[in-house]
């Protein structure tokens, strides 16, 4: 008789293992609690959906921030390239942007999730959509799955419910409950590439404003833990934007510590190029007082906040303000400076970190150490990546092993 193979939750991870599951002439039944598959999938890369990334597979390792060890079998077995080449034999013409991003060439999230619903279908899996698994339990060696009043019996399982971050997708940290009812350790979870808040009560005067090519240091104690080159953004409650979401996955282990951000507003002007442009502009602006005096250098919102930090007074005439001040000016565009106050909650986080324990699952099978016939794949284990692609391609390679060893 063929076995029967319960996969729940439909995300990049759960399709993989179902499609990859039901090419073995398994008997495969998808169980998402959504009213359509890929739903986290459709929002990713701002709604075009950043499929995986176009770098060397041995450079992914570098992007992932925890265990990293633990997915050589599983991007080996099946990588970037894999998944392009699924998606391409079904439609999907792909592209590779900024950061070795790779997104479809139509920029639309829709015709992938198009492309794997047809994945399921070619490999005869049953979808069962708007259902919520309540729990499983063991009995007589199945596997049973709790769905309201429904139970449906399977030989054996895999739980692929993603992490805590992004509620509203469906990701609301099920899958931990069920690997704790089985034994498993979760280990501690923590919002992942997540915007920040900040301890200036200035700091939603500055709401709204976007900062592009500028420089974002990070020093714990005076010393500088990281450093990015790019996009950020200005919030009410503090920044975020591509280089701050990165960021934030270096923070964990400091957070009982004193953390201080310094924007290089102008990195590309050195110290003393910056105090000869400013000496230009105040030259064309003499008379002016020093508040608008900044207009061709600054972007606006941000003027008198550097003004106040400076200790300069707005009204002062630009012809008045001394070298020490014009210097101090000069120290606050290229270190402009932020207090850390904490990371926004997980439920805001793009990625979960914490999971399921590494040490649990067999790193070539994804199969529970615990609990014959349990696998794990994508968020709901103990890794995390990067953005830029790095963890859908996670998704997409434990997803792999798991359904190609179930």
């Amino acid at each position: 008789m063929n076995e029967k193979i319960g996969v729940i939750g439909a995300g990049p991870a759960g399709i993989i293992a179902a499609g990859i599951a039901g090419s073995r002439g398994k008997d495969v039944t998808l169980i998402e609690k959504n009213e359509r598959i890929g739903k986290k999938l459709f929002i990713t890369g701002k709604g075009r959906c950043n499929i995986t990334n176009n770098a060397p597979i041995e450079e992914f390792f570098d992007n992932v921030m925890k265990n990293k060890n633990f997915l050589y079998s599983s991007f080996y077995s099946f990588n970037n390239r894999d998944i392009i080449n699924l998606l391409e034999g079904y439609g999907v013409k792909t592209k590779v942007e900024r950061g070795n991003r790779v997104f479809p060439a139509s920029d639309k999230s829709s015709d992938v999730i198009k492309a794997l619903e047809n994945f399921l279908v070619k490999n005869n899996v049953k979808i069962l959509l708007n259902s919520q698994v309540d729990y499983i339990y063991m009995k007589d060696n199945k596997f049973v799955v709790v769905i309201g009043k429904d139970e449906i019996q399977f030989d054996k399982i895999i739980i692929s419910t993603g992490g805590k971050s992004y509620p509203r997708t469906g990701s609301t940290g099920d899958g931990f409950r069920f690997a704790k009812s089985f034994g498993h350790t979760v280990t501690k979870l923590m919002p992942s590439l997540v915007p920040v808040e900040i301890k200036e009560d200035w700091i939603k005067d500055l709401q709204g404003l976007s900062l592009r090519n500028v420089n974002l240091s990070v020093f714990v104690k005076n010393k500088k833990i990281y450093e990015e080159f790019g996009e950020m953004l200005f919030t009410h409650y503090g920044i975020s934007g591509p280089i701050v979401l990165s960021m934030s996955n270096y923070l964990h282990k400091y957070l009982n510590e004193s953390i201080h951000f310094f924007i290089d507003l102008k990195p590309a002007l050195d110290e003393k190029k910056l105090d000869n442009r400013i000496l230009r502009d105040f030259n064309q602006s003499n008379n002016k007082q020093i508040k608008n005096g900044l207009d061709d250098l600054l972007p606006k919102k941000i003027i008198p906040i550097i003004i106040k930090l400076a200790e300069i007074q707005p009204e002062k005439p630009i012809h008045q303000i001394n070298k020490e001040e014009r210097m101090k000016l000069v120290a606050l565009i290229k270190s402009f400076p932020l207090t850390f106050k904490s990371l926004r909650p997980i439920e805001e986080a793009i990625i979960t970190s914490g999971g399921v324990n590494v040490k649990e699952i067999n790193p070539s099978t994804m199969e529970s150490k615990i609990v014959p016939g349990l696998f794990f794949s994508g968020e709901v284990i103990d890794v995390d990546a990067l953005t830029g692609g790095f963890n859908l391609q996670i998704a997409y390679s434990t997803g792999f092993l798991a359904g190609s060893n179930i």
